[in-house]
Parts: C-alpha cells; sequence; structure tokens
C-alpha cells in the first residue's frame, strides 16, 4: 500500500512539472495576448505605399479624348514571349525606375520629384502639372509594379515574396512565409528597412502585443526585411545538433526522475 502511496505521489508530481513546463513554452507562442484588454484608435487612417529609390512605377494619362493624353502615354516595344524566334513585338507600358534622387524623367513634363510621395500624392502631382497641356481634368494612376519583401529566419518558408497589391502588414507577410516555427521570438521581430537616403533602420516588434497593430511599422513598405530570431532552444539544437540535444534531454529527464523516485521511495 505504502508503495503504491508514493508512485501515485510520484506520479503527481510528474504531471505537475510537465504541466509548468507546457504552460511556459505556450505563453510565447500565441499572437496578441492582451487583445482583450487593448483598445485601437477608431481613426487610424488607411496606409499607402511611399514611393522609394529604384521602385519601378506604371503612369497612365487617361482623358475623354485619347488623343490629348496620348503622348503622356508611352509604350516600350517588347519581343514577343510566344514567338521568341520572331521579330515581332508587342506594345507594353513604358516602365519608369525611380532613381536614388527619387526622380523619374516623364514625357514632356521632363523630370518629376516623387520619391517619398504616396501614390495618391504623386497623382495630386503629375495633375496639378498637367494643367498647361490638358484642359480637363485627367484621371491618372501610378501604380507600383515590383513591390518586393523578404522574410527570413524562424519562419516554415523564408523567402522574397512579389506583393501585387501594394500593401502588406507584418501577420500577411509572415502568412506568405509559412508563419513563424515554434523556435521563433514573437516578442522581439526584427524589421529592417532602408529610407529614402539609403540608411538602413531596425525596428523591434512585439507580436504578442496586440498595440503593434498601430505602430507605424505594422505596414511593410517596398524593400523591406522581416526576420525572425531563434530562440534559446533552437540556438543550443544548432550549436550541438538535434540528436545530440535529445539525447542530453533524454538522459537529463532519466536522472532526474531516477533520483526523485529514489527520494520517494527510500
Amino acid at each position: 500500500m505504502k508503495l503504491i502511496t508514493k508512485l501515485s505521489r510520484l506520479t503527481a508530481v510528474t504531471l505537475i512539472l510537465l504541466a509548468v513546463v507546457s504552460c511556459t513554452s505556450y505563453k510565447e507562442v500565441p499572437y496578441f495576448q492582451n487583445i482583450d484588454q487593448t483598445t485601437l484608435s477608431a481613426t487610424q487612417a488607411l496606409y499607402d505605399a511611399k514611393i522609394m529609390p529604384k521602385d519601378i512605377l506604371t503612369i497612365t494619362v487617361n482623358t475623354t479624348d485619347p488623343q490629348v493624353s496620348s503622348p503622356f502615354n508611352l509604350v516600350a516595344q517588347t519581343p514577343n514571349a510566344a514567338n521568341l524566334t520572331s521579330s515581332t513585338t508587342q506594345a507594353t507600358l513604358q516602365q519608369y525606375l525611380v532613381n536614388n534622387n527619387g526622380e523619374i524623367d516623364f514625357p514632356v513634363l521632363g523630370v518629376l520629384k516623387v520619391g517619398g510621395l504616396t501614390k495618391n500624392q504623386a497623382e495630386a502631382m503629375i495633375r496639378e502639372k498637367l494643367k498647361p497641356y490638358i484642359k480637363e481634368v485627367p484621371v491618372v494612376t501610378v501604380r507600383m509594379i515590383d513591390f518586393k519583401i523578404s522574410v527570413i529566419g524562424e519562419v516554415n518558408r523564408p523567402g522574397q515574396f512579389t506583393i501585387s497589391k501594394e500593401k502588406v502588414n507584418i501577420l500577411e507577410a509572415l502568412a506568405l512565409a509559412g508563419d513563424m516555427t515554434v523556435y521563433g521570438i514573437r516578442n522581439d521581430v526584427i524589421l529592417i528597412r532602408e529610407n529614402a537616403q539609403g540608411e538602413k533602420q531596425y525596428h523591434h516588434l512585439n507580436l504578442l502585443d496586440a498595440s503593434v497593430i498601430e505602430s507605424p511599422y505594422y505596414q511593410m513598405q517596398q524593400n523591406d526585411i522581416l526576420y525572425v530570431k531563434p530562440n534559446k532552444t533552437k540556438a543550443k539544437n544548432s550549436d550541438i545538433g538535434s540528436s545530440t540535444t535529445l539525447w542530453f534531454s533524454a538522459t537529463s529527464i532519466m536522472v532526474s526522475l531516477a533520483s526523485l523516485l529514489y527520494n520517494i521511495l527510500k
């Protein structure tokens, strides 16, 4: 009877230890743990991406009379992808590469400073400069056609991703990369961003805190890099090797249980 009682105590102690370990690791995994206690701003402005050096843009100008707007809509002749051996070309809309000074060379209007402007601001600026040439108010559309971000570190599918909608937040970026692994540190995700002067900036984000949604870095910009750091467990695994770490962990648990069993049964 005494042996059964001691074994029951041993089982209870073991379950408690496992429960403590499980709770500790679980607290490090869920995003937005304080979301029920967080009040988000109701007046947060909609995000609009800013144009940066090395961005590639397409710009169209449309009016009721196509002949009036045609001088501002250049087309480039490119080889027909369906028949590369043929000299046939197909017309595509001219693309504009933003130089290091944030400028593009636009037909008729000349050099335009678009770096640092949002798309809406760039469209408004071009409409204003078109007034001497077009009597009616034209429809100007600016699009980014090479919006790319990178997600690296402790995610399931690290890589570079092209975003067609020109808007992506941190959670969407992680979703593209297959989400974090269980080894990813969620309270210190690093966003690497290059400003218009080519300077690298590093921002630390806590994804356990729901208020990160209102951070100016929640929405990613062109060429942003999101880095998920590994936790100590993954770092140790990398140093020793997964199999060796597993062996040492199993041995440590067995020794601890043997010691505990000895103390209880003696």
